[in-house]
């Protein structure tokens, strides 16, 4: 790493240096497209180590891991210069892929939990962008109830065996490691027999499937864990204390959608991108294109995308900095999650109202349209990817407003002895 940074560095130096070095060292953003086709393997592999080449261009010019501590190859500074660099880098390119899930929740969490040999070994190269993480946490039989985990492990001397599966891992197929939540006791309640492991991905043992959606893509992967053996220093936090691990990371998750501390950049609306069709500007050049302009209800849909988009920039740091400063407890990240989600299916529907006709058959030269159309169909998975809003309601009426608990019938039950279907025993 060069340029090392002095932790009494102002905010407004540690901008002014970073501007100038990004002007020096990073790419333009791409410019804005109003659709983008499915990449071939050989494309997303492509962008994929694009992405840990410009990780590791950040790290040498002293820019990677700005909130984390210097012990671990970070800068140890604080928020607000976190958020400085990320407003010095709108006009650049950046590695998009490295950071969720890698840094949040994954590299989040063993800097919360992970032995100190463990953060030594693990969280420089996640800084360097040699080590891209997914979370293996959902199952086929789970759905939102990542308690409930069948994946299990089992103690083998000083080894684990790994048995079970786990899906909907983004990117699966390409990435290095993955933070897995496996059941280790079966004789006491589910929240009580969890253990977290880190897990080499391509290793004998796992097959990774890609799944297809419903717009063609493959990112999405299912994971076939075969008797996968695991060093004991592969595991984080004590043996079934997962659930203590898993509340933690279930607040890194939320706070992908914003708020996150180790995150560079936007990565939400980057991934959106212009081609999104949900920003103001977007719908007003398709309004334009169609005639509508002028016409009241396009202007008033437009104006509450826009709301939508400006309530959105306020709120995240808002609801970030009251959990920081402890007047909001850790779990009010789910009201992120729960704006992000609702406001983006909003705002898809609200683009595919503008393209009335045009989003449900378009021509082909009209990728704005098109991209109209897919994005309506797509809509619900900004409900359910990184935790659904179901739960983030959940989540804010009982753990921040202290709402009555739902009722839970396996509370105090062995999860052997909780009822499943006879597919899933």
């Amino acid at each position: 790493m060069t340029a090392p940074t002095d932790a009494t560095e102002s905010v407004e130096a540690f901008a002014a240096r970073a501007r100038q070095w990004l002007r020096d060292h990073m790419p333009p953003a791409p410019p804005p497209v109003t659709y983008r086709e499915i990449e071939s393997d050989e494309e997303e592999l492509a962008r994929v180590a694009h992405s840990r080449e410009l990780q590791r261009r950040l790290y040498d010019g002293g820019f990677a891991g700005i909130c984390v501590p210097t012990a671990y190859g970070g800068l140890g500074l604080s928020v607000a210069h976190q958020r400085a660099f990320d407003h010095e880098l709108e006009p650049y390119d950046y590695p998009l892929e490295t950071q969720v899930p890698t840094f949040t929740p994954c590299m989040a969490v063993i800097l919360e939990f992970g032995t100190e040999e463990q953060k030594r070994e693990h969280i420089p190269p996640i800084l360097k962008g040699e080590a891209i993480w997914m979370q293996l946490l959902s199952e086929p039989s789970g759905g939102s109830d990542v308690a409930g985990a069948l994946t299990t492990a089992v103690r083998d001397g000083d080894e684990w065996l790994l048995n079970g599966s786990k899906i909907w891992t983004t990117g699966a197929w390409w990435a290095d490691w993955g933070l897995c939540l496996a059941r280790t006791n079966w004789d006491v309640p589910k929240h009580r027999g969890l253990t977290v492991f880190m897990v080499p991905l391509h290793q004998p043992g796992i097959e990774i499937h890609r799944i297809e959606m419903l717009n063609g893509s493959r990112e999405f992967c299912q994971e076939f864990l075969t008797d996968v053996r695991l060093p004991d220093a592969y595991r984080i936090g004590d043996v079934d204390q997962g659930w203590t691990v898993g509340v933690r990371w279930m607040y890194h998750e939320r706070t992908v959608s914003g708020g996150s501390p180790y995150v560079t950049g936007d990565p939400v609306r980057r991934r959106l991108g212009s081609g999104s069709g949900r920003g103001a500007e977007s719908l007003l050049r398709m309004a334009r294109a169609r005639g509508t302009a002028d016409d009241a209800k396009t202007r008033e849909l437009i104006g509450e995308a826009r709301a939508l988009a400006l309530v959105g920039e306020a709120l995240i740091p808002h609801v970030a900095d009251g959990i920081r400063s402890g007047a909001l407890t850790d779990q009010a990240a789910a009201i992120i999650r729960l704006y992000t989600g609702s406001s983006l299916v909003r705002q898809s529907t609200i683009a595919f109202e503008l393209a009335a006709a045009g989003a449900v058959a378009w021509p082909d030269d009209d990728d704005q349209l098109r991209q109209a159309g897919v994005a309506y169909l797509m809509r619900q998975t900004a409900c359910i990817g990184g935790g659904t809003t179901e739960m983030a309601r959940n989540v804010i009426s009982e753990r921040v407003l202290g709402m009555p608990r739902e009722p839970s019938l396996d509370r105090d039950v062995a999860f052997r002895d909780v009822p499943r279907s006879s597919s899933t025993r």
